[in-house]
């Protein structure tokens, strides 16, 4: 691993700086329920360094009530198991039973996501019954599946009066979902425009971990290509887009009051593409692979080189047939996750758990075990 020095501490209390880091680190994964029909079954992913599998994804009526997406692929569907986990129906059997093998694995069902997913969440969130109604469902699907929470992916709350009914819906939650043992957790973004709307402070209260979506700052939408997943701020930036990284969004969490132990760091396992660029701080002229991303396990596109830029703590490939492309690596990742030891934060999750490179056949390459490996260097 190539030498890494960290930017002062942000806290302000320099007790921060100097505390002992914390004995145990999540390393957590999101396994969208969609991927068993790319013959990915659960115990594809190395639970023997992933802490929590975040499933992804639940729904929500209307009226408040939480039902699965896909009841096929939850339920049904034939998936394979492997060594002594047996195979069963339906992907959500298949963690109950990986839980019986790895005692400590806990696995959140993650209601929402983009688009659709999210869609109900504004006017739900409104009104105490359908509230109770959420959190009366969404435990009962816990307890049908033998399973350790609820992640909350509304993406996002748009308004001051959202991001009061968000924080009404956790306290909801909370209540029919005691700590410690359930887990209750939130996919928040890194932008400042998004997070403005909420009283962090306050939602931290309920939560126990706050998944922040460390990605996506650069894509199709901005008009000069940079990094997507930035460690750092360039010392000087391109844009007003190109400001935004991991750094200014953990900073920006700590000051609304979130505790730093609760944070957890997110990490793309894809890659997005600029097409006819010269790279960061030049204009595009499109995209390539699917909707503009190339899964990190196809990275480095072929005949291209991979370089990792040091100083603000991001990678790339130039040429090939993906142009651009913007994403992390085994070493960056050790550098987020030393990041997240130096600064007491909660640990590092991936978006997705099956877009890495396979940590069972190709650990060197796995974003989500050099993770762990970071996260507890020998």
């Amino acid at each position: 691993m190539s030498r890494f020095i960290a930017p002062p501490c942000f806290f302000d209390d320099d007790s921060y700086s100097s505390r002992p880091p914390i004995a145990m680190y999540w390393n957590a994964v999101y396994y969208p329920n969609w991927r068993i029909y790319r013959d990915q079954p659960p115990v594809s992913l190395n639970f023997d360094v992933i802490s929590h599998v975040f499933y992804a994804f639940a729904w929500v009526k209307p009226d408040g009530t939480v039902y699965l997406s896909d009841e096929w692929a939850d339920t049904q569907i034939e998936v394979a198991g492997a060594g002594d986990v047996p195979a069963t129906k339906g992907c959500l059997n298949s963690f109950a039973l990986l839980k019986k093998k790895y005692t400590k694995l806990r696995v959140v069902l993650s209601v929402g996501g983009g688009g659709k997913g999210s869609e109900p969440f504004a006017e739900v969130a409104r009104h105490q019954h359908s509230r109770d109604k959420f959190a009366q469902t969404a435990l009962g699907l816990v307890q049908q599946f033998g399973i350790d929470g609820i992640d909350i992916d509304w993406e996002h709350p748009s308004d001051l009066r959202q991001g009061e009914d968000y924080v009404a819906l956790l306290a909801t939650l909370r209540r029919h979902l005691p700590a410690p043992q359930y887990t209750l957790s939130s996919a928040l973004p890194a932008g400042e425009w998004a997070l403005q709307h909420i009283n962090l402070s306050h939602a931290s209260d309920y939560l126990d971990m706050i998944n922040l979506m460390s990605y996506d700052f650069s894509g199709p939408w901005v008009k000069k290509c940079g990094h997507h997943s930035q460690l750092f701020t360039p010392q000087i930036p391109h844009s007003p887009d190109a400001a935004t990284s991991c750094h200014s969004a953990v900073s920006y969490l700590v000051r609304q009051g979130v505790p730093p132990s609760k944070i957890v760091m997110g990490v793309p396992a894809y890659g997005r593409s600029f097409a006819g660029t010269r790279g960061v701080g030049h204009s595009f002229s499109g995209h390539a692979g699917e909707e503009g991303t190339f899964e990190y396990r196809d990275l480095p596109r072929p005949g291209t080189e991979e370089i990792v830029d040091e100083k603000v703590g991001a990678a790339y490939c130039m040429g090939g047939d993906g142009g651009f492309v913007t994403y992390d690596t085994p070493q960056t990742v050790r550098m987020k996750a030393k990041y997240v030891r130096q600064n007491g934060l909660g640990g590092l999750f991936y978006w997705t758990g099956t877009g890495d490179a396979s940590a069972l056949t190709q650990k060197d390459r796995s974003l989500v075990f050099n993770g762990f490996l970071g996260l507890f260097p020998q």
